[in-house]
């Protein structure tokens, strides 16, 4: 009797896109590389080498990729070691949630910590009329956002709305608002898509209103740049494919909720000035 042949060398990562469709993110983020991944080890030894990741942020998946080509994996569908995603758990492998809470490890951002962050530089620059634009509520991040808002601005809340899904939707909001009897002179907008449509309705209704977006990406193209809570999709990534191996390799602790610092970032828009 022969010896048993090792699995063949692959790593795979199934990517949903926010339009549900599937893409194979080894030729979707083929020129992306993530900073500072060289320091680890690429020895793993896995039973297939695959790792399947669904995850709607297109940094994040950036990231995990990178981090899992580091570790000497592909991205491919087929039989999975583990699961990395944003949505629900489909039961059965060791799953890692990511910029989500779920019933597993999480990896997210200091959401209450970032938005509070972020209004309070709104109120340092003189506005007490700082409007909320969130998204779905049923979301832990927008939730967690939204109790930042409120714990930073207090009894000076300003105008709300919720379950904006899409820029489309927060575009609308947003000149409702606008036009409202108490309109703002500030925008806390607590998701990049929502970040989008706000700038928009700005731009329509060439209104000069304070803004501070969370993780915005292209937020310094525009003119004034957007001020951000940056998340750090790196090291979320990085983070997620550690916990993600350390589960695979046996461990069995109870879930962890790991916290990865945000940054504010002024770049214009939230130093606006009443």
């Amino acid at each position: 009797m022969g010896s048993r042949i090792p699995p063949p060398n692959r790593l795979s990562v199934i990517a949903a896109s926010v339009n549900g469709r599937v893409h194979n993110m080894s030729t979707m983020c083929f020129d992306y590389v993530a900073l500072g991944v060289l320091e680890v080890g690429m020895a793993l030894q896995l039973r297939t080498r695959t790792i399947g990741v669904l995850l709607e942020n297109p940094a994040l998946h950036r990231a995990v990729a990178d981090e899992c080509r580091a570790r000497g994996f592909h991205v491919l569908a087929g039989q999975l070691d583990g699961l990395i995603t944003d949505g629900p758990d489909p039961g059965g492998l060791p799953v890692v949630f990511v910029d989500r809470t779920g019933d597993g490890d999480s990896v997210v951002s200091t959401n209450v910590a970032g938005a509070a962050a972020a209004v309070r530089h709104l109120v340092s620059h003189g506005h007490t009329r700082i409007a909320y634009l969130g998204g779905m509520r049923t979301l832990s991040t927008q939730g967690e956002r939204h109790r930042g808002y409120l714990r930073a601005i207090g009894r000076r809340a300003g105008p709300e709305v919720h379950d904006l899904h899409d820029e489309t939707a927060a575009e609308r909001a947003t000149i409702a608002v606008l036009r409202g009897p108490q309109a703002p002179t500030a925008i806390f907008a607590a998701q990049s898509a929502i970040t989008i449509g706000v700038v928009r309705a700005l731009r329509r209704t060439e209104k000069v209103v304070a803004l501070v977006g969370f993780d915005f990406p292209g937020a310094d193209l525009l003119e004034p740049a957007v001020t951000v809570v940056a998340q750090d999709p790196v090291r979320m990534g990085r983070t997620a494919v550690d916990a993600l191996v350390e589960r695979i390799d046996g461990f069995d602790g109870p879930p962890r909720e790991i916290r990865i610092p945000t940054t504010l970032i002024p770049r214009g828009s939230g130093e606006l000035s009443i």
